[in-house]
């Protein structure tokens, strides 16, 4: 008793008390801000390795971002990353982000389907897919029910089969091999069900984008009811998304 006492006293709680408002320490790279300020736009398009920024007006599509900052650092005085780990929307074009403006990324609740909020605000079992991912989100979705994040505590679990699950989380590209094992997963889940897209690479391609090894035609079959953007995805990123998803907010 009396170590563990002096554990919390010196490292206080191994737990973080309210996943909605903590700052994120260190150097994470959440949602940019651009500034009105003139640059050389043709130069800044072409750092992009994914091509995720856009001219006229300048923006960044966070389904593509890799978040690398090669862009902030070149051009500090126009692009700079925030610690704002709240990058969920229920519309793709929610992850677009344009210069002038400082606003989070939020959901449209008009489209969110009128079940999830009646059937999953309590508890949500996920089976995550890994359609050829590099471990990166794997690992931080992992984490996002360790002491630390402990998304448990709002009943948000993943599951071991789809036939236990209320949904999917799909992370990676989705290559070629791995399109039929998604699409055997998402029909071994029952209905109602939620598609997740965890990541820029499940979201966009990432740095796959347009490679021949790739089968993303299941994307176009359904509607995808949560982008969360980052590469990889934070687990607060994921779990405020999810909670945002399931749980209606004043």
């Amino acid at each position: 008793m009396l170590n563990s006492l002096k554990i919390v006293y010196h490292q206080g709680k191994q737990y973080i008390p309210d996943v909605t408002t903590v700052e994120v320490p260190g150097i994470f790279r959440g949602r940019p801000i651009i500034s009105n300020v003139k640059v050389d736009t043709e130069k800044l398009i072409e750092i992009c390795p994914t091509h995720a920024i856009n001219a006229e007006p300048v923006s960044i599509d966070l389904g593509k971002c890799t978040f690398c900052g090669e862009c902030a650092f070149a051009f500090p005085d126009k692009i700079r990353f925030t610690k704002d780990y709240k990058l969920s929307t229920n519309e793709r074009k929610g992850l677009i982000v344009s210069e002038g403006e400082d606003k989070p990324i939020d959901l449209n609740p008009d489209i969110v389907r009128k079940e999830i909020y009646r059937l999953f605000g309590g508890s949500l079992k996920l089976r995550q897919v890994s359609a050829a991912g590099d471990n990166s989100c794997e690992w931080e979705l992992n984490a996002a029910g360790n002491v630390n994040f402990d998304m448990g505590r709002f009943g948000i679990e993943f599951v071991a089969s789809p036939r236990h699950a209320d949904g999917i989380v799909i992370t990676g590209p989705i290559s070629e091999n791995m399109a039929e094992p998604l699409q055997i997963c998402y029909d071994a889940t029952p209905d109602p069900k939620i598609i997740i897209l965890a990541g820029t690479d499940a979201i966009s391609g990432g740095i796959f984008e347009g490679s021949s090894a790739l089968d993303r035609s299941f994307l176009n079959k359904y509607k995808i009811d949560l982008f969360i953007a980052g590469n990889p995805v934070h687990p607060l990123s994921f779990i405020n998304g999810v909670l945002h998803l399931i749980r209606k907010t004043k």
